[in-house]
């Protein structure tokens, strides 16, 4: 067999991940996505393997719930052929292969830098001499937007050319946020200091990545996670995901000069993030979640606080939407706007609410259940039309889900269970590989950790599902207005430094 199955949140031995030839590892994982529904790449990369570059791809099947890894080792000096000519899912996690390791690949249609990181293989590539597309036309124009944006917003180049007022092709262009923190993660040596880079990843899904992280972690240590922690990541992944898309519907309301849905919104966001500074002291969660302890338990008390919380919350959020979604001049601007087609959301390999606003099913909660997911027997919610609407409708329906989990979850709050704090199970294990799913607010995340012989950390491989969906935004302003790219733009709300690391 060419490849090696696996569970979510499992660690294998790294010697177990069958290794073949660079053509049977191409025909094998191009295959799974293309020839069988329900299978998407969540992870494919690259690491230093003495002399050579060892390849890892990670295939994950959403109906039969396993992890397909494989592994090939190949020459940095290689010409390839690539994975993306045969399904473009994987461009993006090539280009990334390309410019860490100079590997070459011989039919890649966009061979382009993807985050410039200070230890790219060619640093004669610069963001100053970024190789953008272009049109030779008399007609056209190009508008370029950024990196330095208006109000409070990281930094990223957008590239558009129009005809007029019609956007006909949209680049973007990142690597401004490069903060190296995959390499941080076998730079620092404490536990705190590596669950610290987790919850800094992308600061409005601290409680996605550092559960990510606690998974992979307690994986790699074999350490049985109490249910007192399965609950309390559970709650914070839920209270974040409510926090989030509430704030998004302000934005959207901002964008469409809707000031009702604006105030309202962003004044109902804060008492959901106020909790959490009840619960941790921090109002984005940082802090509170650590692997393998408990570190501030949610207790009854509390639970009685968020419930109060939820019971004003609520029908001042069935209140606004109500409102919102029954106003011509909103539903003018989110209807048909910013369209992404199933064929296209399935062919770039989007995930999570972008996904799903298109019409493909794909949520980690059901897919690959993790923590408390698989008593809640989530059920994901999928749109049809792919546009704004479709997105913003998907935000609105996953609070009030949210907030069904949330009252059912404590309803009956687990009591703490006692860990020895001087347990050796916090060592992780040698040569292993571990791989955890979390579905944050925004989507797939993926970590994936590979120890070395005294169990330290020799790689750590990060992807935020913004790294999956800002093609996705490209593709949904074709077409459209240029004074519709606001609008679409925060229908999505990807991350920046989630995608530059």
């Amino acid at each position: 067999m060419h490849y090696l199955t696996i569970k979510n949140n499992q660690s294998v031995p790294v010697s177990e991940i069958p290794e073949v030839s660079y053509n049977a590892f191409l025909i094998l994982n191009t295959g799974m996505v293309v020839e069988t529904p329900g299978r998407h790449c969540v992870n494919y990369f690259g690491y230093p393997l003495g002399n050579k570059i060892k390849l890892v791809c990670c295939i994950a099947g959403d109906i039969d719930h396993i992890i397909y890894v494989s592994s090939c080792v190949v020459d940095n000096h290689s010409e390839l052929a690539s994975f993306t000519a045969k399904n473009l899912c994987f461009e993006k996690f090539e280009r990334e292969i390309h410019e860490n390791f100079g590997i070459q690949y011989s039919d890649h249609p966009w061979l382009k830098p993807v985050r410039y990181p200070h230890d790219r293989f060619d640093k004669s590539k610069t963001i100053a001499n970024y190789p953008f597309y272009s049109i030779d036309s008399e007609e056209l124009h190009e508008v370029g937007v950024g990196p330095i944006h208006a109000g409070v917003i990281e930094p990223g180049h957008f590239r558009f050319i129009c005809n007029g007022e019609q956007i006909l092709h949209l680049e973007i262009q990142f690597g401004y946020q490069h903060r190296g923190i995959e390499k941080l993660f076998l730079q620092k040596k404490q536990l705190n200091q590596l669950a610290t880079l987790a919850e800094n990843i992308a600061g409005d899904t601290v409680a996605g990545h550092s559960t990510a992280f606690s998974h992979v972690w307690e994986s790699l240590c074999g350490f049985e996670t109490p249910r007192d922690i399965d609950f309390a990541r559970t709650v914070a992944l839920e209270l974040e995901r409510i926090a989030i898309h509430t704030g998004d519907l302000s934005a959207v309301c901002t964008d469409i000069a809707y000031q009702l849905g604006s105030s309202v919104f962003g004044r109902l966001r804060t008492p959901i993030v106020n909790f959490m500074q009840e619960w941790c002291g921090n109002r984005l969660s940082k802090g509170l979640i650590r692997p393998c302890e408990n570190k501030i338990p949610f207790t009854q008390a509390l639970a009685d606080r968020l419930s109060e919380v939820l019971d004003i919350f609520e029908p001042d959020f069935a209140e606004m939407n109500k409102e919102l979604f029954n106003m011509p001049s909103a539903l003018s601007r989110f209807e048909r706007t910013g369209v992404v087609s199933v064929e296209d959301a399935s062919a770039i390999g989007t995930v999570g609410m972008a996904a799903r606003a298109s019409g493909v099913s794909r949520d980690i909660r059901s897919s690959h259940p993790f923590s408390l997911y698989a008593e809640l027997n989530h059920e994901p919610i999928v749109k049809r039309h792919g546009d704004v609407y479709s997105r913003v409708a998907i935000r609105r329906k996953e609070v009030f889900q949210s907030i069904e989990y949330l009252r059912s979850l404590i309803a009956n709050v687990p009591e703490v269970a006692q860990i020895n704090p001087e347990n050796p199970l916090k060592i992780p294990g040698a040569d292993l590989f571990s791989i955890s799913l979390v579905e944050g607010w925004r989507g797939e995340i993926c970590h994936c950790a590979i120890t070395g012989s005294k169990g330290e950390l020799i790689h750590y491989k990060i992807k935020d599902p913004s790294f999956h969906n800002w093609m996705a935004l490209a593709l949904s302003v074709r077409n459209n207005e240029i004074s519709d790219f606001p609008v679409c733009n925060k229908s999505f709300n990807l991350s920046y430094c989630g995608h530059d690391l």
